[in-house]
This record gives structure tokens, C-alpha cells and sequence, in this order.
């Protein structure tokens, strides 16, 4: 299926390459049993994006990444994230499918079972672990990280953390326009608010331009779940301007008076004592979830943003409505 953003600019066949790691579109549906009080409810489920490895919001990203990297003739991926990173891991399998060695800078976060499991998952996965604990050990230890990981003349393929770059991003202006899609075919009225967790921002910033370039006035609510790095709205911003200037230099021709702009809000206060660490309004927010709306969550990201949503809907701040929870959980 040829992705909506090759549809919306054709001259981007050919130099921004994708590759499909997942079905498309991902299901939405009300959310019935949490709609108590405010806005309409719905869920975009983009959980069951992937197949056969690792699914989630990360998925998307890779279907650009991947190929990128096959386009500059790179052979090895160096990424980062935390030790239970699920970026990281989608990276090792996806990447290993088509030929692309990775190798992960992890740093330390809450170690619980989840966390456990996933480092025997990483371990597993073929990727070269560089356990460097913190964020300033990382920095330090990554000009040697690159210089072992040249292919002859060619370095490695760097990404920050979550795929977050501008490349990556494209993963979710091409969401925003299946969901205009899935609005425009009926599925899902037009929403007001589309909320969602923010890890490393490529998601949130992707959303904010794709909904621009769909012509949808939604405005997209992130729910900032990570203290490790700068997440602010100017920085979120800066993000979506350069995924815009990616599309422009590639040959795509957007309208000039699309601004990937003015439609991002961010949220700071469901963080709780840290990245990875559990809150209760996050547990109650899973367990309601699960309980009501068979949907799975997890403690680190997408509870948090769904105890911002109920909280932020039960107060009246998205007025009338809809609103879409966009569900960006990885492991199935």
C-alpha cells in the first residue's frame, strides 16, 4: 500500500524511501465505559502496528529510518535508551531483518520485571550492549562508540533516542493522515484533541505537522513522561520545523501557509518521581482501562498519558470533543 504521504507528494517517492513493517490503518473505536464525564473518547490503537517482532509507535518510525539508512549505505544503527528500551529493541529486530547491525548505549532507569525481561529480550536480540548508566557517561562514551562501528569509509547511522530525528518523525505525519483517512471514510468523528505520551517527542511532533498538512484544526496534547531530555514545547516545535524542512528539501512541495505550528500543547505534571518510575494515578489508570475497555497499557508511558487524559477530561479542558488517545504501547 502506498503510504498517504507518498499519495499527498509524489515527488517524495524517490528520496524518502519507506519501507511497510506494519498494517495499515490501525483500529480505532469509542471508548465507551471511560467516557464518564467532558468529551467523546476514542482510541486510535497503534499497539498492534508491527509484525512478527515488536510493535508500537516505534514500528512506524523505523518504516522510514530503515530504508534512510539502506539509502546512505550505512550497515550498523547506534542508538540510545533505557535499559527496558523498547525503541531500542524494535531497532535490533526490525533492523536485523534487513541487514542493519545495532548498537544500543543503555542508560539506567527503574529496574522492575518488565525491565528484566527486556534486557534478556535485548540480549537475545543480536544487538552490541554498551551499558553507560548515565546520560554524561553516554556522551563520553560515544566518539568511541562511532569510531568501532565504521564500515570502511562510512560511519554508523546515529539516531537519538526513540528515533526521534526528523526522518523518524515522518512516522507520525503519516499517522495523522490515516487518521484524516479514517475521518473522512466515517470511522471516527473529527476529533478536537488527540493525546498521547511524549518519550522523545518525534510522535507529538510528527502529529502536529501531519495534522497541519491534513488540513485538521485537532490539536495534539502531549504527555511528557520523560525527565532525561529537554521536552518542551519550543524544543517539540523546533522538531516539527525541521520534519517540514526535511519534506520541503526532499522535493515535497508543501502549501506555504501550512505552519507545523501553534497546534501542540504539553504537559509536565504526570511525570510523577521520574522517567520509569510508577505513579497511582497511572496504575488506576491501567487498571480502568484494562478492566473497562480491554485496552493495555503500560506503567511508563501510556498510563500516565491516559490518567492526564481522564483527569484533563473529567475538568472540562477539552471542552465539547472528541477526543483521541492515541495508544503507542509496544510489546505484544
Amino acid at each position: 500500500m502506498t503510504p498517504h504521504l507518498h499519495q499527498l507528494f509524489p515527488d517524495l517517492t524517490g528520496t524518502v524511501p519507506h519501507i511497510a513493517l506494519g498494517t495499515s490503518p490501525t483500529p480505532v473505536r469509542r471508548l465507551s465505559a471511560l467516557d464518564t464525564t467532558g468529551a467523546e473518547l476514542w482510541v486510535k490503537d497503534d499497539s498492534v502496528f508491527g509484525a512478527g517482532g515488536w510493535g508500537g509507535n516505534k514500528v512506524r518510525k523505523l518504516e522510514w529510518l530503515l530504508p534512510d539508512a539502506l539509502r546512505l549505505g550505512r550497515r550498523t544503527i547506534v542508538t540510545v535508551g533505557g535499559l527496558g528500551t523498547n525503541w531500542g529493541l524494535a531497532t535490533a529486530l526490525y533492523g536485523r531483518e534487513h541487514g542493519l547491525k545495532t548498537v544500543l548505549a543503555l542508560v539506567d532507569q527503574p529496574v522492575d520485571d518488565h525491565v528484566r525481561g527486556q534486557l534478556e529480550r535485548l540480549r537475545a536480540s543480536g544487538a552490541e550492549l554498551h551499558f553507560t548508566h548515565t546520560k554524561a557517561r553516554t556522551i563520553l562514551a560515544a566518539p568511541v562508540i562511532l569510531a568501532r562501528n565504521f564500515s570502511g569509509r562510512r560511519p554508523p547511522y546515529l539516531l537519538p533516542a526513540g528515533g526521534s530525528s526528523p526522518v523518524g518523525a515522518l512516522g507520525y505525519v503519516e499517522a495523522a493522515l490515516e487518521l484524516a483517512a479514517q475521518i473522512r471514510a466515517g470511522e471516527l468523528p473529527e476529533p478536537s484533541h488527540i493525546v498521547t505520551a511524549v518519550g522523545s517527542g518525534g510522535t507529538v511532533a510528527g502529529l502536529s505537522l501531519g495534522m497541519r498538512l491534513a488540513g485538521l484544526p485537532t490539536r495534539v496534547v502531549g504527555v511528557v513522561v520523560n525527565d532525561t531530555l529537554r521536552l518542551d514545547e519550543p524544543t517539540l516545535t523546533r522538531l516539527a520545523d525541521r520534519t517540514a524542512r526535511l519534506l520541503r528539501d526532499r522535493g515535497a512541495r508543501l502549501p506555504e501557509n501550512v505552519s507545523p505550528t501553534g497546534n501542540l500543547d504539553i504537559v509536565t505534571d504526570w511525570i510523577g518521581p521520574g522517567y520509569g518510575y510508577p505513579t497511582p494515578e497511572a496504575a488506576t489508570a491501567q487498571t480502568l482501562s484494562a478492566d473497562l475497555e480491554q485496552l493495555n497499557l503500560e506503567p511508563v508511558y501510556t498510563a500516565k498519558a491516559m490518567a492526564a487524559l481522564l483527569d484533563m477530561n473529567a475538568r472540562g479542558r477539552f471542552g465539547p470533543g472528541p477526543v483521541v488517545f492515541l495508544n503507542t504501547n509496544g510489546p505484544r
